[in-house]
Formats: structure tokens, C-alpha cells, sequence
């Protein structure tokens, strides 16, 4: 778990955050370029997971557009109305999603999560473990109402992205991702 930890905290002060549609993209591709999205930076810290022996699986959840309106206020009626996010877990002592890598749903320090300012859900992941199922029943930490769809556990993100797509096709994202990549935090 230590290195994993200390993954997660390299990956966060070392890779800059920055809003993307292309989730496929190669984690070494992300890490060459020093940025990415929270799901492209959460993909590195599943290879690093994978190279020390700890096994990975994704979620496949369709988020609905308005999770993203506090932080893209402008911009928020020009996304796509569904984003797919595959969200990973790790075989740590049994399946553990991302947010609850290091700890139990709830905040280690600070406020919960808002996806407002700089914070996105991989720097999240690192103080405060979010709820995408409601078991938490609309407590702070409670992103369930976001949820429109659940497709299930792949065994990688290749291979959701492969069967369900990603959000925008290819000429979307093409004129999309240079958008975002200024919009960033």
C-alpha cells in the first residue's frame, strides 16, 4: 500500500491535471507528456499497481454531464450530456475502488469533495474516498445522483472503452481536447 501511496503522490505533483476526452490514451504516454485527465492520471497509478502484483479492474460508470458544471460554469451546456468514466479498482486485502484506496469513504483532511478549483477526483482519491453507490445516503461524500448508468467491471480500461466507446468519436475529441487542455486547472 506505501507504494501505491507514494505512486499516487508522485503521479499528483508530477503529472499536471488537465481536462481531456481521449481516456485511451497509453498511461506512458500520459506520464512522457506530464499531464492528463484524473481518469488518464488514475491509469498510471493502475500500471504501477499491476507492475508490483496488485491485480486491476475498472467500473464502467456513465456519468451525467452535470457532475462537471462547478468546475467548467461557461462551458457546462457544451459538454457531452454522458461521460463514460472507468473507474478503477485494486485486489488490496480484497477489490477497492480508487476512493477507497486509502482509506474508508469519508475525508482524511480538508472538506469533501466539490469538483470545484484545482482538486479534481484523482487528487481527491488521495484525502477523500467518494460514494458512486449511495451508501452513504446523500451524505457529502455521495456522488450517486451523477450515476446514470453501470455497465459492470472490466477487466481493463482497454477493454471498456473498446466495447462501450468513449464519450466523443474521434473528430469530437480531435477539436475538444485542445479546448479543455486550456480550461485546466
Amino acid at each position: 500500500m506505501a507504494v501505491l501511496e507514494a505512486a499516487h503522490a508522485f503521479i499528483r505533483d508530477e503529472v499536471r491535471a488537465v481536462y481531456a476526452l481521449a481516456e485511451n490514451t497509453p498511461a506512458s504516454r500520459t506520464l512522457t507528456r506530464g499531464f492528463g485527465s484524473c481518469s488518464q492520471r488514475l491509469a498510471i497509478l493502475e500500471s504501477v499497481a499491476r507492475s508490483i502484483g496488485v491485480a486491476t479492474r475498472v467500473r464502467a460508470l456513465l456519468i451525467d454531464r452535470s457532475f462537471w458544471y462547478p468546475r467548467f460554469p461557461h462551458i457546462g451546456f457544451a459538454l457531452p450530456d454522458r461521460i463514460l468514466l472507468a473507474w478503477p479498482e485494486f485486489d488490496v486485502d480484497g477489490w477497492r475502488p480508487a476512493s477507497e484506496l486509502f482509506g474508508p469513504i469519508g475525508c482524511r483532511g480538508g472538506g469533501s469533495f466539490t469538483n470545484r478549483g484545482s482538486e479534481t477526483l484523482f487528487e481527491a482519491v488521495g484525502r477523500c474516498a467518494v460514494d458512486w453507490d449511495g451508501h452513504t445516503d446523500g451524505s457529502a461524500f455521495d456522488l450517486s445522483q451523477f450515476v446514470r448508468a453501470d455497465y459492470g467491471y472490466f477487466t481493463n480500461r482497454d477493454d471498456a472503452f473498446h466495447e462501450l466507446g468513449q464519450t466523443l468519436c474521434a473528430p469530437s475529441r480531435f477539436v475538444a481536447d485542445p479546448i479543455l487542455r486550456r480550461v485546466a486547472a
